[in-house]
């Protein structure tokens, strides 16, 4: 096997990145990485794995972070405070969620080969910028393969929350759940349809700006700096990247949104990514009927198995089904060298 990195995602073929990438993440996707060079936040390269006929057999981003803008990927924040803060970034820097890419087919010792190589590389690139680097949001498989290759134990980060979606449609995924969740979700979509609030379901490209608008008044009636301009450039970026695989459900009152949940599918699963409500225009059980119900119906529509709600508000997630996992960091100990 051999090692390679590049410098741009586009240097590979798409068909080749998503044979590893899709059962991992829609945070690795190639649209979705491709999308994350435009950020200037970092600088990416990419790790390829091939064996002597070329066939790639595995694959990481790096970035080499100059300013972290997220909190939730800010090593000072998130590791021990005895841990050496790396600015090489391996793997998904956005999404909460990560893995290194192998190709699904490969023998388990091919496999534990290859991410030996994936670290190596990852130590050599973290080194040339006189740093160290790290693995956020590992998923527990992922925290399993990886952690036997550090000197550290896993640094447990969030839980993560998957709703299975059973069956062939909604009613068999309420039919999943106890009688007593049957009845209240039943009552919060009745409740929600009573509003009288037009459901559309779009590409965000045709729908940005609206769902930037919310975005941002939902972030500021949280406390934080909801910036209209920056929410829509962000969405944006999001649907120039990843075009049609960029999906919108999102209420109308006449003309006006009043609320909106963003998600992709990817590999089998569909992925929530944002939501969006006018406070101005409440309706009853808006939230979740846009957050879950709606999307569920899309997802079963679109032959997904599964729903991934992600981290926070993990009880409520509990409620409508969900299965809950750990996500962790492993950082590199091995000493960086001193700048010059």
């Amino acid at each position: 096997m051999r090692t390679e990195t590049v410098g741009s995602v586009h240097a590979v073929p798409v068909a080749d990145w998503d044979r590893l990438a899709r059962h991992a993440s829609v945070y690795l996707s190639h649209p979705w990485l491709a999308g994350e060079e435009h950020d200037p936040t970092a600088t990416p390269s990419y790790v390829l794995v091939r064996d002597d006929d070329g066939t790639l057999l595995a694959a990481t981003p790096l970035y080499v972070v100059h300013e972290e803008p997220n909190p939730y990927y800010d090593p000072a924040a998130l590791l021990p405070g005895g841990a050496r803060r790396p600015r090489v970034l391996a793997g998904a820097r956005r999404g909460y969620h990560n893995t290194p890419l192998t190709d699904p087919h490969l023998p388990e010792g091919r496999a534990a080969q290859c991410l030996i190589l994936l670290r190596e590389a990852a130590r050599d690139h973290a080194e040339r910028h006189a740093t160290t680097h790290w693995w956020p949001y590992l998923t527990e498989s992922a925290t399993r393969r990886l952690a036997p290759l550090y000197g550290t134990s896993p640094h447990r980060l969030e839980d993560d929350a998957t709703i299975p979606l059973p069956g062939c449609g909604f009613a068999d995924y309420l039919a999943s759940l106890p009688s007593r969740r049957r009845v209240a979700i039943r009552h919060e979509r009745a409740a929600f349809e009573a509003a009288g609030l037009e459901v559309r379901r779009q590409s965000l490209l045709d729908c940005h700006r609206d769902a930037g608008r919310l975005l941002a008044a939902l972030q500021r009636s949280h406390g934080h700096d909801g910036d209209t301009d920056a929410m829509t450039g962000l969405l944006q970026r999001q649907a120039d990247a990843m075009g049609d695989r960029a999906r919108v459900v999102a209420a109308y009152a006449g003309s006006r949104m009043t609320g909106f949940c963003l998600y992709y599918h990817h590999g089998g699963t569909t992925w929530l990514r944002a939501v969006g409500l006018d406070p101005g225009h409440p309706a009853p059980f808006a939230y979740f009927v846009l957050t879950y119900y709606a999307p569920i119906e899309d997802a079963y529509r679109h032959g997904s198995t599964a729903l991934h709600a992600g981290m926070k508000a993990i009880e409520a997630k509990r409620l409508r089904g969900a299965r809950v996992s750990g996500l962790s960091a492993l950082y590199d100990v091995r000493q960086a060298p001193v700048p010059g």
